[in-house]
């Protein structure tokens, strides 16, 4: 395979994996003075999701052009998301801490989950807390500069757990929990990630 070829192989697996079906995405016009790296600050995302989304890679825009900007997420729900990452996933490699946010993300965008960041994260079913942290309120205790990084990756690039809906310690989770039944996509540091 040559390299051109290559890049482009690349370029389209980058865009599948940032922006994956159903990811809500709006037109913009382009107006005088606007490129790539304004819009992208404006709109809180990464330029190079920007500019994969709209398949460029220079910086230059011409008034008038109409462009796609990817849906973002609110500063409010990421830190609520860092605050999750850091209660769940402290100690955990920097890996770890993107996949636990991509759990998260993956939830949202699953029917079998409620619809956005705030309520999958205080989902309660039966009396019992999807998320420990929230429970035992270590949520509140804050978050650190690389859970936010973390958080801002999983949101760039979602669905990196290759569609993980679970996370879960196996030596804390008792023997006999139903958690054992769910397909292990991947292991990261103590989590196991899972269907």
């Amino acid at each position: 395979m040559n390299q051109l070829n290559k890049c482009s192989l690349t370029a389209i697996l980058l865009c599948i994996i940032a922006f994956p079906a159903g990811a809500a995405a709006e037109p913009y016009a382009v107006q005088e003075g606007d490129t790539f790296h304004t819009i992208a600050q404006d709109n809180k995302l990464p330029l190079r999701n920007l500019q994969i989304t709209n398949k460029r890679s220079g910086f230059q825009l011409k008034a008038g052009e109409t462009i796609t900007i990817p849906d973002s997420v609110a500063t409010e729900n990421k830190e609520l998301m860092a605050k999750l990452v850091h209660a769940e996933a402290k100690g955990e490699p920097y890996e770890g801490k993107v996949a636990v946010a991509t759990v998260v993300l993956n939830r949202v965008d699953s029917s079998d989950f409620p619809d956005t960041i705030k309520e999958v994260i205080y989902e309660k079913t039966g009396g019992i807390y999807a998320f420990s942290p929230v429970k035992n309120g270590a949520i509140n205790d804050g978050y650190e500069t690389n859970d936010m990084k973390a958080v801002n990756e999983a949101v760039a690039f979602r669905d990196q757990g290759m569609g993980s809906l679970y996370f879960y310690n196996p030596d804390k989770v008792t023997s006999d929990n139903w958690i054992f039944s769910r397909e292990t996509i991947k292991t990261i540091g103590n989590h196991r990630f899972a269907k």
